[in-house]
Parts: structure tokens; sequence; C-alpha cells
């Protein structure tokens, strides 16, 4: 039986389900900025008090431990990128953001780059297209009002993806999303069978330190791993990523990573992209221009 002929049997719902975004063009350089053999992109989603807000939560010490994130986390992690010299991507809630605008100005002015996530911290998944627009459209307005520089990247909360989510970025311009998954690589995003010119840098779970280390009372989950555990996951992502010339890169999370016995693990990856030797730090929208006009 031909390939065509096995095609036919997929089912059409199925078969429109994972056409609607797929992996295009694999934008993996033979070489990084400066002669650097492997890149490392280090980013940090500021939930803060969106991440309980945009699960439809108003539990006030949720709330407030999302502050943690803004009064603590964040001005830790500022701290250690600056002691390293290190760029960082910091993706924001529209809603983080207004709450505190000081704090997303303080980012730029280190030397960062903030990018969109979301108005609220919302799901994707579950809003219709024009909604979906409005708010993407609407949390961008209010990041690039309030740090002075356009947001070129989006990454979509909880990772969570309509069926519209790319082609709608694509539409207002962005350059890169970093919400998926279909490899370990930047690749060319593909929407509705056409591409779409926007460079996909892709997270995972595993290099998420939520998935080991957030605490929830529902669903019930627990840190399940301690931190040296944690960061030897990263460390062998990293030493893999540095052995195939690849990317690392990694999200973290100010109310998640920013307390004293884990903020230590930036500090660490840091130090250890260095002695691996030929490591370049770049934002996520760096990673995204160099790739594609490597491509």
């Amino acid at each position: 039986m031909s390939d065509r002929r096995w095609r036919e049997h997929i089912p059409a719902d199925v078969a429109a389900a994972i056409g609607h975004v797929r992996a295009g063009r694999r934008l993996a350089p033979p070489i990084w900025p400066g002669g650097a053999r492997f890149a490392v992109a280090l980013s940090f989603d500021c939930d803060h008090e969106a991440f309980e807000i945009g699960a439809g939560g108003r539990a006030v010490g949720r709330l407030g431990w999302g502050e943690y994130g803004r009064r603590v986390g964040v001005p830790r992690i500022l701290d250690r990128l600056a002691r390293h010299d290190v760029p960082a991507s910091f993706f924001v809630p529209a809603l983080s953001a207004m709450l505190d605008p000081d704090e997303t100005r303080r980012i730029v002015d280190h030397g960062h780059e903030v990018g969109v996530h979301g108005w609220m911290h919302e799901n994707n998944s579950l809003l219709d297209r024009d909604t979906e627009h409005d708010l993407m459209q609407r949390a961008r307005d209010v990041l690039g009002e309030v740090s002075g520089r356009e947001p070129v990247g989006f990454r979509s909360a909880h990772w969570d993806l309509s069926p519209h989510t790319i082609a709608i970025a694509a539409d207002m311009g962005f350059a890169y999303d970093s919400s998926m998954m279909a490899d370990d690589d930047c690749y060319e995003l593909i929407a509705e069978g056409q591409p779409t010119s926007m460079v996909e840098v892709p997270v995972e779970w595993l290099r998420d330190d939520a998935v080991y280390l957030l605490f929830n009372r529902n669903p019930a989950t627990r840190p399940w791993m301690a931190p040296d555990e944690v960061f030897a996951i990263f460390r062998r992502e990293m030493e893999a990523a540095a052995a195939e010339g690849g990317l690392f890169q990694l999200v973290c999370h100010p109310f998640v990573i920013g307390y004293r016995s884990r903020i230590w693990m930036i500090d660490a990856l840091i130090e250890h992209a260095r002695k691996l030797g030929g490591a370049w730090f770049g934002t996520h929208a760096a990673v995204a221009a160099w790739v594609r006009e490597q491509g």
C-alpha cells in the first residue's frame, strides 16, 4: 500500500486536528554568534498573581504566593543574571505588568527581553478565535506601552494553545513562539499547511522548574524532587545540547525557583555552561533572529 493510501485511512477530524500546526524546517545553525558551539536561552514566566486569577481562582493565600514572585523571586533572578552578565527572556501576563509596571521596566533596564504571556494567564485552548485575538492584542499593547518596546515573542499560558493560536500570532507579526515541543532545536512553524515565517523556540516539560517543584492543593501535587536532582536533569540536557551544538532552553518561574534553597540552580547552570566551553547566552528573540538568519 502506498503512503498516500495509508493516509486515506486517517479519519478526517484526526487529520484536521493534526494539521492545524506542524513543525516545518528545522532551524539548527552550524554555529552560534561569536563562533560559539551551543546556545543557552533562559526564560522566566512572571505569572505572579495571574497564576491564580487565570485559573479562575481568587484565593487570598495563593495570590500572596504569586506576589512572592514579584517581591522576592524576580529581584533575586535579576541579581543572579547581573552577576554573570547573562541576558534572559521574561514572559509577562498583562495583569502582572499592570499591577507593577516598574517591575517590567526594571527587567528591560537590566537588558532583558519581555515577551507576551497572555492577558491574565488564561487558557487559550478554551477561547474562541475572536476573544483569543483580542486578548493577545491587548496584552501586547500593554507590555509595549509599559516597557517602551513592542514584544516580538509569544508564550501561551500553561502552553495550552487553541487551533488558532499560532495563526493569530503570525497574523499579529510576532517573530517567534515559545509554547510548543516538536523538536529540541528551533524550527519554522506551519499553520494550516502554510509556512508562517515564525520561529518556534521550543519548550519542554522536563526543562520546567514547576514540573518538579510546584505545590498545589487542587489538583493535589507536591514537590517530588530535591533541587539537586532537578539540577542534574537540567545539567544533562545542557550537556547534550553542547555535545550536539544545539540549543539549551529553560523555563523557570520566580515564585518557584526564587526560594533560597533553589535560586542557586541559576548560578550553577550558568557556571556549568561556561565550564563546558563555547556557550552563547541569548534571549529568545536573539535566538529566533539568529536561526532565521542562518536558516
